[in-house]
């Protein structure tokens, strides 16, 4: 078994011409600031994408389109499931996404946990095949608390799209792909984006069979990225942690938590911040394996599960 330490952040892929910068892919995203996205108010060329759902107090900003994060997800019995095209192509298309209209990704903003909801939808539009999309960096708490435009008492209505989505799994880490790093047939990195106590198999999530982490795999706890509340690390300071890191290569980078939620925004700062090629992220993570009776490590006897429950 490895480990791999909590002082830095590791399993960082090394690249030919050097360490990648922290610095995005392109001239929109993957994070917008709240300054930068009152400019593209007046101008509708974005869609505004709120996934607060019904849980909004404190108003919607101006143009934005409201759903809940969990029209993104799999049943309470296996919350990251992969939902099916059919099911996204009539959900993008009541929501009125279209491919050429860039699509920010509002969220509340209250902590790191918080900003996974972001990271899991900005990853299930860009497997859709939406190319430019950001998420709002700290979340509703900083358009407000930085006294952004007055926000509007209810949300806009959409205008439907015709599109079609068929997910790719170019970012996609299936079950078959992560047993097969765990058996030794495949070359990859499996990173456990989770609290300690849920790797060491001391915390269970309520839908998982047993506790326990991923044979082969390391912890990498998805909070490094912050640096406060739900506001990423600035690109200075992220790019001193990832150069002080020192792993090799690998050819497949593997994010995964309880449910795909935490896991994404590793998937979200390694694959889109930092610019590595190759990182997927194992959406029905431990909750699906678990109840598919995979092997595990760290998994505790049932008396020491019982005491740690206590």
């Amino acid at each position: 078994m490895r480990r791999v330490l909590l002082s830095c952040l590791v399993l960082f892929t090394l690249c030919a011409a050097g360490t990648p910068s922290f610095s995005g892919n392109g001239s929109f995203g993957p994070i917008i600031t709240s300054d930068n996205l009152e400019k593209l108010l007046d101008t509708d060329k974005a869609l505004i994408l709120d996934i607060r759902g019904n849980n909004v107090r404190d108003g919607y900003i101006p143009g934005a389109i409201s759903v809940s994060y969990s029209a993104f997800r799999g049943p309470k019995s296996n919350p990251g499931q992969l939902v099916t095209n059919g099911h996204l192509t009539s959900l993008f298309q009541k929501l009125g996404i279209h491919r050429d209209k860039p699509v920010v990704v509002v969220f509340q903003g209250r902590d790191a946990t918080d900003f996974g909801a972001a990271a899991r939808v900005y990853w299930t539009l860009k497997s859709a095949g939406i190319t430019k999309i950001a998420i709002l960096n700290g979340g509703m708490n900083d358009w407000i608390g930085s006294g952004r435009r007055a926000t509007s008492a209810t949300p806009s209505k959409p205008k439907k799209s015709e599109i079609v989505v068929t997910l790719s799994d170019d970012w996609l880490a299936s079950r078959d792909d992560v047993l097969a790093v765990v058996n030794g047939t495949s070359n990859g990195t499996l990173i456990d984006a989770r609290p300690e106590p849920f790797y060491e198999g001391k915390k269970q999530h309520s839908a998982a069979a047993r506790p326990g982490t991923l044979p082969r795999s390391g912890i990498f706890p998805h909070t490094q990225w912050f640096q406060t509340g739900a506001t990423l690390h600035k690109a200075s300071k992220a790019d001193k942690i990832l150069q002080a890191a020192n792993f090799k290569s690998a050819k497949k980078i593997v994010s995964f938590c309880n449910t795909g939620h935490w896991a994404a925004t590793n998937w979200f700062a390694l694959s889109e911040l930092s610019g590595l090629k190759g990182v997927k992220l194992y959406p029905e993570s431990m909750v699906g394996w678990s109840n598919a009776e995979l092997p595990m490590d760290n998994t505790p006897s049932l008396w020491q599960n019982l005491l740690d429950k206590f």
